[in-house]
C-alpha cells in the first residue's frame, strides 16, 4: 500500500485535554512511530493473550471437538459427516457477516469508554448466553440457530478487539505485538482441543465453562487497558449504500489489502481443513477407539511447536524489517508435514505431523497479523477493515469441519492432504506480490 492511500488516525489528537489513558494513536501503515511512546504498552502486550485465549478456546474446542461429538451423539454416525458440513457452513458464512459490520460498529461508537470496550463486553456476554442455548440444542434446526448465534456474538467481541494494534501499537512494535497476540489465538485454537477433550462426554458443561471462561478474561481485558473516550471523535455521516460499500475493498485501489487477505484465506484453509478435522480423522482414518485421550497430547505437541516459532519469528522479522519469507517458509514446513499422514496412514505419523505443522503454522501466525496491519486500506475504519481480514482467519478455522465434509464426501479422507497442501502453496505465493512490506 502506498503513502498516498494511508490516512493517519489523527482525530483523538483534537480533544481538548491531553489522554492519559493507555492509549496509543498510531496510523494504519504509515512509517512513522507516535512522537511519544505509549503508557501501558507492555500492560496491553501481556494482556492480548489472555483476551485472545477466551476467544480462541471457543474456536478451538467447539468446531474440531464438541460440535462434532455434540452432532453424532445427537444423529448417529452414518449422517453425522454430512450434518457437520451444514451446520458448520451456515454457521461460517453468519461469521463472515458478522465481523465487518462490528467492526463498522465499533468505528462509529461514541462513548466515554471508546470504540472498542462495549462491544467486546456485550459480544462476550451475549456469545455465552447461546452458548448455554446450544448445551440444550436437541434438533439439527436448534443446533443450526444456536451455532450461528455463537458465531455472530462471538465476531462482534473479536472484531473489536482485533482492532486494538492498529488503534493502540506503533508499527515498530507490531511484530512483538502480533507474535503475543499469535501466542494467545493458537494457544486457545490448539489450547481448546485439549479443555474440549476434556469435556468430550459432558458437552454442555463444557459449553458453559467456555462461557464463562470468555466472558471473564474479556472483562478483565477492558478493566486493564481502558480505552481513550471517543466522544469527542467526529461523527461521519451514514448512509446504507456507503456502508455495504465498505464490505468490498476494490483489488485495484488496495491491491497489497487483496494479496494479504487472499494469503491469508488460503494459508488457513488449507491448515484448518486438516488439523480442524483431526476429530474424525482419528476415529476414521487412523481408527483410533477413545480420541479423547489421544486429542490432550496432540495439542500439547502441536502448542510447543507453535509457541517456539512464534516466539522467535515475530521478534525476529522486527529485527529484519521482513515478513514475506516467514510466510513463504511458513508454507513449506506446513506442506511436508502434510505429506506424512498422507504418504503413511499411520497414527504415528499423525504425531509427527502436529509437530511440524505446529512449528511452520506458527512461523505463518507471528507475522501475519503484523503484515495484515500494514496494509489496511485507511486508518480511519481500523475494525472495519481488520473485520474483513479476519474473515480470512475466522471462515476457515469455522468452516474447516464443512470444507473438510465436503472434501470427504467427494475424496474420502486421505484427499485432506493433497489439497491442503495445495491451499498452503498458493496462499503463500499470494502474498508476493505485496508491495508494502518485504
Amino acid at each position: 500500500m502506498t503513502s498516498d492511500t494511508s490516512v493517519p488516525l489523527g482525530e483523538p489528537a483534537a480533544e481538548p485535554t491531553p489522554i492519559t489513558t493507555n492509549t496509543f494513536v498510531g496510523t494504519a501503515s504509515g512509517n512513522d512511530d507516535p512522537p511519544a511512546p505509549i503508557t501501558g504498552l507492555r500492560r496491553l502486550m501481556v494482556w492480548i493473550i489472555p483476551a485472545n485465549l477466551g476467544i480462541y478456546l471457543i474456536w478451538g474446542a467447539l468446531p474440531g471437538i464438541l460440535l462434532p461429538q455434540q452432532i453424532t451423539q445427537l444423529f448417529g454416525e452414518q449422517d453425522k459427516v454430512a450434518n457437520l458440513t451444514i451446520v458448520a457452513t451456515i454457521g461460517a458464512f453468519a461469521a463472515m457477516i458478522a465481523q465487518p459490520i462490528a467492526g463498522q460498529i465499533s468505528d462509529r461508537t461514541r462513548s466515554r469508554f471508546g470504540r472498542r470496550a462495549p462491544w467486546i463486553l456485550l459480544g462476550s456476554l451475549a456469545g455465552g448466553l447461546s452458548l448455554i442455548g446450544l448445551a440444550f440444542a436437541n434438533s439439527l434446526v436448534g443446533v443450526i440457530i444456536a451455532w450461528t448465534l455463537v458465531q455472530v456474538c462471538y465476531n462482534f467481541a473479536q472484531g473489536p478487539l482485533t482492532a486494538v494494534m492498529p488503534d493502540r501499537v506503533p508499527l515498530k512494535r507490531r511484530g512483538t505485538f502480533a507474535a503475543l497476540s499469535g501466542i494467545g489465538l493458537m494457544v486457545g485454537a490448539l489450547g481448546g482441543q485439549i479443555v474440549g477433550s476434556l469435556f468430550f462426554n459432558s458437552i454442555a458443561v463444557g459449553y458453559v465453562f467456555f462461557a464463562v471462561f470468555s466472558l471473564v478474561v474479556l472483562t478483565l481485558f477492558v478493566v486493564a487497558n481502558p480505552d481513550y473516550s471517543s466522544r469527542a471523535l467526529e461523527r461521519e455521516p451514514f448512509t446504507l449504500g456507503e456502508f455495504l460499500r465498505t464490505f468490498w475493498v476494490n483489488p485495484i485501489a488496495h491491491p497489497d489489502f487483496f494479496w494479504a487477505f487472499t494469503g491469508r484465506l488460503l494459508l488457513y484453509t488449507g491448515y484448518f481443513a486438516v488439523t480442524g478435522y483431526q476429530l474424525f480423522l482419528l476415529t476414521d482414518y487412523f481408527h483410533v477407539a477413545h480420541p479423547e485421550q489421544v486429542i490432550p497430547l496432540l495439542g500439547l505437541i502441536s502448542l510447543a511447536g507453535i509457541i517456539v516459532s512464534t516466539v522467535i519469528s515475530g521478534p525476529l522479522s522486527d529485527r529484519f524489517g521482513r515478513r514475506k519469507p516467514f510466510v513463504f517458509a511458513s508454507a513449506a514446513v506446513v506442506s511436508v508435514a502434510f505429506l506424512l499422514p498422507w504418504l503413511w496412514p499411520d497414527l504415528t505419523a499423525w504425531f509427527i505431523m502436529t509437530a511440524i505443522s505446529g512449528f511452520g503454522f506458527g512461523m505463518f501466525q507471528a507475522v501475519d497479523t503484523a503484515l495484515m496491519s500494514e496494509v489496511l486500506p485507511s486508518a480511519k475504519s481500523f475494525a472495519k477493515d481488520l473485520g474483513v481480514v479476519n474473515i480470512a482467519a475466522t471462515l476457515p478455522q469455522t468452516l474447516a469441519p464443512g470444507v473438510a465434509g465436503a472434501i470427504v464426501l467427494a475424496f474420502g479422507y486421505a484427499g485432506l492432504f493433497p489439497i491442503g497442501i495445495v491451499l498452503g502453496i498458493l496462499g503463500a505465493l499470494a502474498v508476493w506480490p505485496i508491495r508494502a512490506t518485504r
